[in-house]
């Protein structure tokens, strides 16, 4: 059956400690990510981008949770429209944007394979972990605390979307290509139960073994997996257009080898391609990486 797939636009970044990654959508769909899917065999449908509240006309409130409710009334947006696609049949790509989107996104796919009786995993590239909270973040910025919500703590307004208490199980979540991540958080990630992989594991064991034992916990007992991935997993030097970059992240070939091991296990339930900095970049490059990423992951292989 011919895979059909939604491409949707959020361009958010109120979660976000630098302005620019508004700006993420329209540098991503400017690759022509849509066309070149569909020259691999794929229906694609692009539904635009959901509304999204402007800084300078809105109070960032609680400083240790900065813009949450209106990034909240985004990804409830969000959520809204993955879940329908969901239900139409469609494999969801959702542009960023920065990193908090993923709490409407992932819910949303989670919702209806949950009202199916199942329930999915959940790949996350990241040089940052994201499980800050409230309490924990130096920053108060909520691009560092989505999968904190997806897992079922932290800010009430993401933790809710969709409705209250965890979205996916942490024995099918595996957070991979860390190397930044805050003190206080330290904790709340080795507490959480996620499956954590930092660059240094990588070094030691090779991608290939990383992906492979990653996918084989976010495959146990799902019915497939939800690829969120922030573009500043990957090295600066591939991936310069991001906001927090990290060096020593995925080289060109590992990133292209992660994502083709995921098109490899044929189960992908939805994706995020978030934290594309135009401003920051250099002729396109990151959203170009982010696309050629993207048909990896969709199967489009060297041979």
């Amino acid at each position: 059956m011919k895979r059909l797939v939604h491409i949707l636009g959020a361009p958010l970044d109120l979660g976000a400690g630098r302005r620019g990654v508004d700006m993420g959508p329209s540098a991503l769909r400017l690759t022509q990510m849509g066309a070149r899917l569909e020259a691999l065999g794929i229906t694609v449908v692009d539904q635009g981008n959901v509304e999204v509240a402007i800084a300078e006309a809105t109070d960032f409130g609680d400083p240790h949770c900065r813009y949450a409710r209106e990034v909240a009334a985004t990804c409830g947006q969000i959520f809204e429209r993955v879940f329908a696609s969901v239900e139409q049949g469609a494999i969801p790509i959702t542009l960023g944007g920065d990193h908090s989107i993923a709490a409407g996104s992932v819910a949303a796919v989670s919702a209806v394979h949950r009202g199916r009786g199942a329930r999915i995993g959940l790949l996350w590239i990241d040089a940052h972990a994201d499980m800050n909270t409230p309490e924990s973040s130096p920053s108060g910025n909520v691009h560092g605390m989505p999968l904190a919500a997806l897992l079922g703590f932290g800010p009430a307004a993401l933790v809710e979307i969709g409705g209250p208490g965890a979205k996916v199980d942490p024995r099918n979540v595996a957070v991979v290509g860390l190397r930044a991540i805050d003190e206080a958080e330290k904790r709340i990630v080795r507490q959480s139960g996620v499956h954590a992989y930092t660059m240094a594991d990588i070094d030691r064991r090779g991608i290939s073994a990383v992906l492979e034992e990653a996918l084989r916990h976010v495959l146990d007992g799902t019915c497939g997996v939800h690829l969120s991935l922030d573009v500043d997993g990957l090295d600066p030097e591939i991936a310069p257009g991001v906001g927090t970059p990290v060096r020593g992240g995925l080289s060109y070939r590992e990133s292209h080898l992660a994502m083709e091991m995921v098109a490899e296990s044929r189960r992908i339930l939805g994706v995020d391609v978030v934290e594309v900095n135009p401003i920051l970049d250099q002729h396109n490059a990151t959203a170009e990486m982010g696309c050629e990423l993207v048909l990896s992951a969709f199967g489009k292989s060297i041979l």
